[in-house]
């Protein structure tokens, strides 16, 4: 069959042939019909993921949307290695599997799934989200920060706090939902005063980060030092990436003068199984909570020329 596949993790993958891999008990083989080029994908595909698999030749992909051999159309995720998303075929888990509603288009689902689902898993099944909840956004310009207005928006957040470095965004953030727009472009002190205005001031229950790095702790340093004899609110921040650096540094008085709580949402924090039903939410939540997602198809025989351009769009390959 044909597939886009990764000879050197320093290389880009190139379209070629594979054997055709063969469903073992449980599993589906899925025909392929789009598969999206998203961060988590390019950081396999280069072996830096902690997921990566360290084997070659490999095909990369994480999920997709295909026909399974009764014909039903369905979302799939994490194809049994080495053969990955961008192929002509999968074996992927039965329970990996869901149905795609009939009025979302291939395109439109598999450019959607990923991205919105890091912020869906991250409010509901690790952050506890309730309806009415205030929520700030941390690196709001790419697609999966776009998404994230969004889904809070339809999950019920009350008010939507997002940042992002290039202000020119901002129109568009608040179009999609957001309530305030903090830029990231200033000096960590005026950032941090800012954030504890807004934080301290109109209140945040959750944040979503995508950055990690200054941004990140800039957002902390602002929890600190509530000075009051209550306890401060609860908070709870969410890590999802770490576009901005793997590191930080952590002031331990946050912690002591806060209602700080840490997590991560991510592979390993949360089931594959539950992030499939995730997403099985999200696609049935694109028509009512009229939710887009900026996405372009590329033939998957294109892969070795293909370049993904502005960060808000998703390259699809079309198998």
């Amino acid at each position: 069959m044909k597939a886009a596949i990764v000879h050197a993790f320093d290389q880009p993958p190139r379209y070629g042939e594979i054997d055709t891999p063969q469903p073992r008990p449980g599993e589906v083989l899925v025909r392929v019909r789009a598969a999206a080029l998203s961060q988590l994908v390019r950081a396999q595909a280069s072996g830096k993921h902690y997921s990566s698999g360290k084997t070659l030749p490999l095909v990369p992909g994480a999920d997709g949307v295909g026909l399974l051999e009764d014909g039903t159309r369905v979302y799939f995720a994490f194809p049994r290695a080495p053969i990955g998303a961008m192929a002509e075929f999968v074996a992927v888990d039965a329970r990996h599997c869901v149905a795609v509603p009939d009025d979302i288009d291939d395109i439109t689902a598999a450019a959607i799934a990923n991205p919105g689902m890091s912020s869906w898993a991250a409010l509901q099944a690790r952050a506890g989200f309730k309806p009415g909840e205030r929520v700030l956004i941390n690196g709001a310009a790419g697609a999966s920060g776009r998404l994230a207005i969004q889904v809070a928006k339809h999950l019920g957040a009350s008010r939507i706090v997002a940042t992002a470095r290039n202000p020119a965004v901002e129109e568009e953030l608040r179009a999609l939902g957001a309530n305030t727009f903090i830029g990231l472009d200033q000096p960590a002190e005026q950032l941090t005063a800012l954030l504890r205005e807004e934080i301290q001031g109109a209140g945040i229950d959750i944040v979503l980060d995508y950055l990690w790095g200054e941004p990140a702790a800039c957002i902390l340093n602002a929890l600190a030092g509530y000075g009051s004899g209550a306890a401060a609110p609860r908070l709870r921040f969410v890590n999802i990436g770490a576009i901005a650096g793997a590191s930080l540094p952590m002031n331990p008085g946050v912690f002591r003068s806060s209602g700080l709580e840490m997590l991560g949402s991510g592979l390993g924090s949360v089931s594959t199984e539950d992030l499939v039903k995730v997403v099985g939410h999200l696609l049935e939540a694109i028509k009512p909570g009229n939710m887009k997602v900026d996405a372009v198809a590329v033939p998957l025989n294109e892969v070795e020329k293909s370049r993904e351009g502005e960060s808000t769009r998703r390259v699809v390959f079309v198998v």
